[in-house]
């Protein structure tokens, strides 16, 4: 499994992780400003929004773009690993919202009905990236394998122990603690965009925590192990 290129500054909350303790990791520095107010805005500006997106104002969905936009691209960017394919996963989302906007019901916010669109359709881009592996890896089964490069010597740096550590982790696992812990949804959000329950959005974010504790604690010398 590849690693995730994370596209937010909490590896420097590693040591939190390491310490156990559970404080939540703080959205990235570009949400400050018109994400984070948007994320601050009453419920009354997300349903005005969404009765001028359903009413054809085209303006609507530019002011939706302006508020979530960049927040959108880096959970994007955050699920699909590289800056180009969470590009191209907000603008296949938008599209969508436009022609799906009639099947809004208002059961729940009109930005987390938004986020579960993308969420879905970076799950459907990470299906067809993997088909499209499989088939490169088919096709290619009579030609000799080249050797793989040897890693650089040293020991990894930070970051890449935490995507390492992060890719590791079952897709529902990491989905769940990225959602909490570096965009900072809440576990209703979160259960609605995923179509889970919030127990169960709880207990996974408390499984993949623990998984990567496990994964991040150092190595144990031969002493400890004979105790």
């Amino acid at each position: 499994m590849g690693t995730v290129g994370l596209a937010l500054p909490w590896q420097s909350r590693i040591s939190a992780v390491q310490r156990q303790r559970e404080t939540r990791v703080e959205p990235s520095q570009h949400l400050a400003g018109s994400d984070g107010e948007a994320a601050a805005s009453p419920g009354g500006d997300d349903a005005a929004l969404a009765a001028a997106c359903l009413a054809g104002d085209l303006s609507a969905y530019e002011r939706l773009y302006a508020a979530h936009g960049a927040r959108m691209k880096n959970l994007a960017r955050n699920l699909l690993g590289t800056p180009v394919d969470a590009e191209d996963a907000v603008q296949e989302t938008f599209l969508k919202i436009q022609r799906r906007i009639a099947s809004f019901r208002s059961q729940s916010s009109f930005s987390t009905w938004v986020f579960r669109i993308l969420i879905n359709t970076c799950y459907d881009a990470r299906r067809s990236r993997l088909r499209k592996k499989e088939h490169s890896i088919e096709a290619d089964e009579s030609e000799p394998a080249m050797p793989e490069p040897r890693a650089p010597g040293g020991h990894p740096t930070l970051r890449m122990a935490l995507e390492r550590a992060v890719a590791a982790l079952t897709k529902h696992q990491r989905d769940v603690f990225l959602l909490y812990e570096v965009e900072g949804f809440h576990h209703a959000e979160i259960a609605s965009m995923l179509e889970i329950s919030e127990t169960a959005s709880k207990n996974t974010l408390f499984q993949a925590k623990r998984n990567l504790r496990q994964l991040l604690e150092p190595p144990r010398g031969p002493a400890a192990g004979l105790r």
